[in-house]
């Protein structure tokens, strides 16, 4: 294991913080709420129940899902109660995307990804105690509504005109798709939703992403409109990266919570590598690191930028709370052996294998020349470029120095894998086999 890896503390929330309500704000994490001061003093006062929902449009959550994950368990380690709601029935219609129609999912699909969101759900969450967490699926309370019902108990108190101002169907509605209305009746659904737990549990208060701003609201209207009560919303910011770009996009692809989709590896390096202007707004959303922890980490960003202390600890600590302190121990080892730091015959093959596949790789037979697998990987341009780098003693294959440009390949390291390498930095694995 490296020096340099701390144990990720177990979570809890800022003692420097009396109230969460100020703690979620030092953290950046409210970009826009209902009333400020109402909801200060309800957070501040006796437990109450909240909950967040999370749609299954995909078979992981990913980046975006996981700053209301820890946002709900700040929540609770304040002492509120949270319902974590998993939309068996939201989820066969979409909400609008701002471009075009959702493609529908069957049931079936459906029906499988809400399964798994509710184990990833309940990961963040503590079931035990006074303020327990409890998981509901919407498809619950919808499925027995006729239309009828639906359309006279609800529908009834919603206004067309306000519907259409909302973010989501404004920019439908000004693009050549247009919306139907299927997708236009996702925020009556929504609202519902609100308006059920409230009725069911007390529900006082809804988090989720800014860009939800609009569904958010049609639940606290409902609630108001309906039983008389006022009930709140927070809405997260869309984090984003310093220079505008999307947060948590890796060449047009989501980084999952899911290591089946992301592995634990690719997990741990994007986090690894974030840039200097972003990690400490990152180790505010998605650490449970103390603000005096924090700027302790800031203080090190700009006297020692080089050091990437802030990254490291950051990606220990999102790592570990997400795939668990084995696994990313695992990966850490992964990471400083593959850069000279430690053994790589001692490697989980899994793991190893995750990590190669995020290098430049090639699959290639054993006994295969050095120079073409060099060439095979793109380290160098060409097999008389191979021999040369070999001739001035830049090449080393699974950590041991290739002095002979004939030597050969073979997969001894776990998982039937090779390392190769060309300089100090530059690696590429290899894939041994038939």
């Amino acid at each position: 294991m490296s020096e340099t890896v701390v144990s990720a503390v177990a979570p809890a929330n800022d003692p420097a913080f009396e109230n969460v309500w100020d703690e979620l704000v030092w953290r950046g994490l409210v970009h826009v709420s209902t009333d400020q001061e109402a909801l200060r003093a309800l957070l501040g006062g006796d437990p109450i129940t909240f909950y967040c929902g999370f749609d299954p449009t995909a078979p992981s959550l990913h980046l975006g899902h996981l700053v209301q994950l820890l946002t709900m368990r700040r929540l609770q380690l304040a002492g509120h109660r949270p319902l974590g709601l998993v939309g068996g029935s939201t989820g066969l219609i979409g909400d609008p995307r701002p471009t075009a129609e959702r493609t529908l999912n069957t049931r079936e699909t459906v029906a499988e990804w809400v399964e798994r969101l509710r184990e990833q759900v309940q990961r963040y969450l503590s079931f035990e105690g006074d303020n327990a967490a409890r998981m509901v699926n919407n498809l619950d309370w919808t499925a027995p509504l006729s239309a009828i019902d639906f359309l006279r108990e609800i529908g009834k108190h919603y206004r067309v005109g306000t519907m259409i101002k909302k973010d989501a169907v404004s920019a439908r509605l000004n693009s050549e798709a247009g919306i139907s209305y299927t997708e236009f009746s996702y925020q009556i659904l929504q609202g519902l939703d609100f308006l059920e737990l409230h009725r069911q549990y007390g529900c006082m208060l809804q988090t989720g992403g800014s860009d939800q701003w609009g569904n958010l609201t049609s639940g606290t209207d409902l609630v108001h409109r309906v039983e008389g009560v006022s009930v709140h919303a927070i809405g997260t910011p869309l984090i984003t990266n310093s220079d505008g770009t999307k947060f948590g996009k890796s060449e047009g692809n989501a980084i999952w919570i899911d290591a089946e989709l992301t592995s634990p590896y690719a997990f741990y390096q994007f986090w690894l590598n974030t840039d200097d202007a972003d990690v400490i707004e990152r180790l505010k959303v998605f650490t449970f690191l103390t603000s005096a922890e924090i700027a302790e980490y800031e203080q090190r960003v700009r006297e020692e930028p080089f050091r990437r202390a802030a990254q490291r600890r950051l990606a220990l600590e999102v790592s570990t709370l997400v795939h668990g302190v084995a696994a990313t121990e695992a990966v850490i080892a992964a990471s400083d052996a593959l850069f000279g730091k430690g053994d790589l015959t001692s490697l989980d093959a899994t793991v190893l294998r995750q990590a190669l596949h995020e290098l430049p790789h090639a699959r290639v037979a054993a006994g295969s020349p050095v120079v073409d697998a060099l060439a095979g990987t793109g380290l160098v341009s060409s097999l008389s470029e191979a021999r040369r780098a070999i001739a001035q003693g830049g090449v080393s294959l699974n950590g041991a120095k290739v002095d002979d440009d004939t030597a050969t390949v073979s997969g001894d390291l776990p998982g039937g894998v090779a390392v190769l390498r060309r300089g100090k930095k530059t690696l590429a694995g290899l894939f041994v086999g038939d």
